[in-house]
C-alpha cells in the first residue's frame, strides 16, 4: 500500500473516507426481524439441513481428518455434528449446539450493525411498509 500511495493504511484509516452520498441525501434503514421469529426460523433450516444431507456432508468431512481450525471445521454446526459422527453426543444434542451457535452469530451481526451503522433506523420487518409510507407521503 506504502508503494503504490505513499501513504500507510493506518494514514488512510485515520482519515476514513468520503461519504459515498451527500449526509442528508438519503435515509437508511435496517429492515431487523422480531429476535424470537429469526431464532425460530434458524432452527428450523438447521433442521431441514440435517434432512437434506448435512450429517452426510460433515461424516465425509470428518472421514477426511482435517485440521479442525480450517474454515470449513469450524462452520456453524459442523463442530457438534462432527462430535455425534464420532459418538459423543446425540444427534439432538448436535442440534441444539449447532442452532445455538448460528443464533449467536446472528446476535453478533445485530451487534455488529448497531455499532458499524448508527445513522441506520431500525425498523422491524413487519413495520417497514409503514416507515416508508410515513418518509415518502410529505
Amino acid at each position: 500500500m506504502v508503494e503504490a500511495t505513499g501513504r500507510s493504511f493506518a494514514d488512510w484509516h485515520r482519515e476514513g473516507l468520503p461519504p459515498l452520498l451527500p449526509k442528508g441525501a438519503f435515509r437508511a434503514l435496517f429492515l431487523s426481524p422480531e429476535r424470537e421469529a429469526l431464532y425460530a426460523r434458524i432452527d428450523a433450516r438447521f433442521a431441514v439441513m440435517l434432512k437434506t444431507g448435512a450429517l452426510e456432508e460433515v461424516a465425509h468431512l470428518a472421514a477426511r481428518k482435517l485440521d479442525p481450525l480450517l474454515p470449513a471445521m469450524k462452520a456453524h454446526g459442523v463442530p457438534a455434528l462432527i462430535r455425534h459422527v464420532q459418538g459423543e453426543i446425540t444427534l439432538d444434542e448436535a442440534a441444539t449446539i449447532g442452532g445455538a451457535d448460528t443464533r449467536h452469530y446472528a446476535k453478533r451481526q445485530f451487534t455488529w450493525f448497531r455499532h458499524q451503522l448508527p445513522e441506520f433506523e431500525w425498523v422491524r420487518a413487519e413495520e417497514a411498509r409503514g416507515w416508508l409510507e410515513e418518509r415518502t407521503s410529505s
